[in-house]
């Protein structure tokens, strides 16, 4: 009998956490934000990303300010690791090249308004014929039927029509525009991550892929849960006015002495009971009621808060249990000592010189380089490794369909 050394556990344990998606291979056709962020998580998870680009402007994010090195700071967030190859969709050998590439990839990520693909030739139906085990995720706005499906959008059009917006305050004020894209990121990107992984596994039983329909207004909706469920139920609050969306004193933001804002977060009775007492207050439990008292409690908070620096409420809140932490401005994330801990930012060469703090997505490894590829730079090898010649990539370029 041939003895085989033991295998390294750990470093197998080690080795399928950092790379649980090997061996999964993606085509993006996407651009921008959502369909980018999309495949940045499934890369991070080890899935090959092979970002499809048009010979113009490729993805726009690419020379988007601030550029730092030779590129966008968001696009090489978004696209390390990826391979870009350039191929014409609107061209006949460009769509034929890619239906060419299909049967080689696990999934294909799009973000064109519907129909677009399938007046191409491409669309999830066609390509399911060359591919039956495709996976094929469409990000849109809306999803890709109902009387909406064409209309164009951004992050706060969709947030609106999902009933977010409206439970934002100020009370009595038109809602503040959200400083993060809920939709783009959580609505769009997140589930699309979601659908994919799903629709993988189901892979492995059935062996057939699926469309994953993604609309990033109904996918904002699960961000407004807690609010638009009560108001289903018959909820009395207002915009704004929300044990969760800016009714409660308790739970709030408050500027400090110095002009910096602290989020106090007490909800439970514990919290608030314990955050009163610190400071000296009576705690007094109508304070975690909405309704019209709140006014006062906000008064009273809003001058205890100004009566300290940022930085003596940020020692205050180290010493004790009360949900109050610091509003950081963005570029002190990369600093805070809870994040490089848990090496949630991390610094990578930028692409052309220097340095640029990346985030880790949360379910991954943290990223070791930055390979935010410059616009066509594998074209070549994208297409060698989906099945075509040296010769049939020299003609396509010299037809323009590929660059």
């Amino acid at each position: 009998m041939v003895s085989h050394p033991s295998p390294d556990l750990s470093e197998m344990h080690e080795r399928l956490q950092r790379s649980p998606l090997a061996g999964v291979r993606v085509l993006d056709l996407s651009r921008l934000l959502p369909g980018p962020f999309a495949t940045l998580v499934l890369g991070d998870l080890g899935a090959q990303i092979d970002k499809i680009e048009d010979p113009g402007a490729g993805d726009y994010l690419r020379m988007m300010p601030p550029i730092v090195g030779e590129l966008g700071a968001a696009f090489q967030l978004l696209n390390r690791g990826k391979r870009s190859a350039v191929i014409d969709l609107k061209s006949p050998e460009g769509v034929a090249t890619l239906r060419d590439l299909v049967p080689r990839y696990d999934v294909l990520i799009e973000s064109f308004r519907p129909g677009v693909m399938a007046r191409l030739g491409l669309g999830y139906e066609s390509l399911a014929v060359l591919h039956p085990g495709l996976i094929y995720c469409a990000i849109s706005g809306y999803g890709q039927d109902g009387p909406l499906a064409h209309r164009a959008g951004h992050d706060l059009n969709y947030l609106a029509r999902a009933g977010v917006l409206g439970l934002t305050g100020p009370a009595g004020g038109p809602p503040q525009v959200p400083g993060v894209q809920m939709a783009d990121i959580g609505g769009g990107a997140l589930f699309a991550v979601t659908g994919i992984l799903a629709a993988l596994h189901a892979r492995q039983i059935t062996g057939r892929g699926r469309f994953v329909d993604v609309s990033m207004c109904e996918g904002a909706m699960a961000f407004g849960t807690f609010g638009i469920a009560g108001a289903f139920g018959g909820d009395p609050y207002g915009a704004g006015e929300g044990p969760l969306s800016g009714g409660l004193a308790p739970f709030y933001c408050y500027l400090t002495r110095d002009g910096r804002s602290m989020a106090l977060g007490a909800l439970e009775p514990k919290f608030w009971m314990g955050f009163c007492a610190s400071v000296g207050i009576e705690a007094g439990m109508d304070a975690l009621m909405p309704g019209p008292h709140q006014a006062a409690w906000k008064a009273k908070l809003t001058e205890l808060f100004l009566g300290r620096t940022f930085a003596e409420w940020i020692e205050h809140a180290e010493g004790g249990d009360y949900c109050l932490e610091p509003v950081l401005l963005p570029a002190e994330v990369a600093a805070d000592p809870q994040h490089r801990a848990r090496h949630a930012v991390v610094d990578l060469p930028a692409v052309g010189g220097g340095t640029l703090a990346h985030l880790r997505t949360p379910t991954a490894s943290p990223p070791s380089v930055n390979d935010a590829p410059s616009k066509g730079r594998d074209t070549e090898q994208v297409l060698i490794d989906g099945g075509l010649t040296a010769e049939s990539v020299a003609a396509l370029r010299g037809s323009g369909a590929v660059g």
